[in-house]
């Protein structure tokens, strides 16, 4: 086995959780993690070579992408946004949602009619590459960090483009989804030079990844 380590950036709360519970099944294990007290930031598994840390979301492209983490996972809402250089090697097929076009039902005419409007949205680039490069309408996209329902309801936009789980945030606001971008669901990513030192360890990993998830 390599005496250097393989290192992991998780993203922080559920989706770290459950990519810990699926590593679990392929037999990898961190111990430390499990401690609701711990303050260590950077938790190991020696016997494995193994070391793990938690990231914000939108943070774990960057770890791996400047190879400070030769594994990141991630929501794919986030790759897409960050477009970093790395590569994505498994969908891990939880954390599923969607990236939507949402607003007040009578916007629909909006998006028919190719009108110039406003776009709010936490994405400004999926936002940007949907309406510019996929509907072909010209839109000025706002940067918002918050609430987005809230910028069509007091007219800061006529849309936003958001992450949609449920939609129930969205009927309690009496906006509704107009069009679906695409499909979001929890990725494997890879740093591009780990990729090639630690071949044979990491493509090791994501085919027992893919054994563990054709069997769940």
């Amino acid at each position: 086995m390599s005496d250097r380590y393989l290192t992991f950036a998780l993203c922080k709360g559920r989706l770290a959780n459950q990519t810990l519970g699926l590593l679990e099944k392929i037999g990898i294990t961190c111990q430390e993690m499990k401690d609701p007290d711990t303050r260590k930031l950077i938790f190991t598994n020696e016997e494995l070579k193994l070391k793990f840390f938690l990231a914000k979301g939108p943070d774990v492209p960057t770890y791996v992408d400047y190879g400070a983490a030769d594994i990141g996972v991630v929501g794919s809402d986030i790759i897409l946004e960050e477009n970093r250089n790395i590569y994505e090697v498994l969908d891990l097929g939880f954390g599923k949602c969607r990236m939507c076009v949402c607003g007040p039902k009578e916007a629909e005419g909006y998006l028919k009619s190719h009108e110039l409007i406003r776009v709010a949205s936490k994405y400004p680039r999926i936002a940007k590459d949907y309406f510019y490069n996929t509907k072909n309408q010209t839109v000025e996209i706002i940067k918002l960090n918050g609430s987005i329902e809230l910028a069509p309801i007091v007219g800061l936009s006529e849309v936003i483009v958001d992450i949609v789980e449920t939609g129930s945030t969205l009927r309690e606001n009496g906006l509704v989804v107009l069009e679906e971008v695409c499909p979001l669901s929890a990725r494997m990513v890879v740093n591009q030079v780990s990729m090639k030192m630690e071949n044979e360890r990491i493509t090791d990993l994501i085919e027992k990844l893919k054994g563990a998830l054709e069997n769940a």
